[in-house]
């Protein structure tokens, strides 16, 4: 089986207009940084990719993932996970149930669940920041749940849409070396969508920039 994140002429459209393309392969561990201006298709790319494409756009080519083609498949079923600028932690649950709302529907014990998340808060620092509220976190706490969600989703491939976007340049540089490394340690593949030249540096892979 082949593995890793490929993209066959993968092209988003807006009736005849071309918005982007991108025909790339990425293997297991490696970092692709996607360049370019604002509104060169950047993030349309990525909707293309894990199904969510706004129903006004329409995309051509093909999407394979470790050698299976998910160009049709349902969102849900592509295990492709999503990081954002915005974390998205759920204001109304805590951080372990933030977390445990990662994780796949087939982990239906309990225990294996609660031990699933300790053992995912413990990975990144947050020992015991299960109870905790989301609002009293830091906003590198706040990235690091929202990573570990990401993550105990179980995806093959992970994409960053400006992920680092909202974080100051300390936080953000602490924060980029985490996810890179926790992507790594689990060889994915990793599509990173950025307008910053020092995380596709710090990526230490190819570079394509659109437009």
């Amino acid at each position: 089986m082949t593995k890793g994140l490929q993209l066959n002429t993968l092209a988003v459209w807006h009736g005849t207009r071309q918005v982007a393309s991108l025909d790339a392969r990425i293997e297991p561990g490696q970092i692709l940084s996607l360049m370019g201006p604002s509104g060169v298709g950047k993030s349309s790319l990525l909707a293309a990719i894990t199904g969510t494409l706004d129903p006004a756009l329409r995309c051509t080519g093909a999407v394979l993932l470790d050698g299976a083609d998910i160009t049709n498949t349902p969102a849900h079923l592509r295990r492709t996970g999503l990081l954002f600028q915005d974390d998205l932690l759920f204001p109304h649950m805590s951080v372990g149930a933030n977390l445990a709302f990662g994780l796949p529907a087939t982990l239906r014990s309990r225990l294996s669940r609660r031990e699933r998340v300790d053992a995912a808060l413990d990975e990144v620092g947050l020992s015991g920041f299960a109870p905790r509220d989301p609002a009293t976190l830091s906003g590198g706490q706040r990235a690091r749940v929202a990573l570990m969600r990401v993550l105990l989703s179980e995806p093959r491939a992970l994409l960053l849409d400006e992920a680092f976007g909202r974080l100051d340049a300390t936080l953000r540089a602490q924060v980029r070396d985490l996810v890179f490394a926790r992507a790594r340690a689990r060889n994915l593949p990793v599509l990173m969508v950025t307008h910053d030249a020092e995380d596709a540096q710090a990526a230490g892979g190819q570079v394509i920039t659109l437009g």
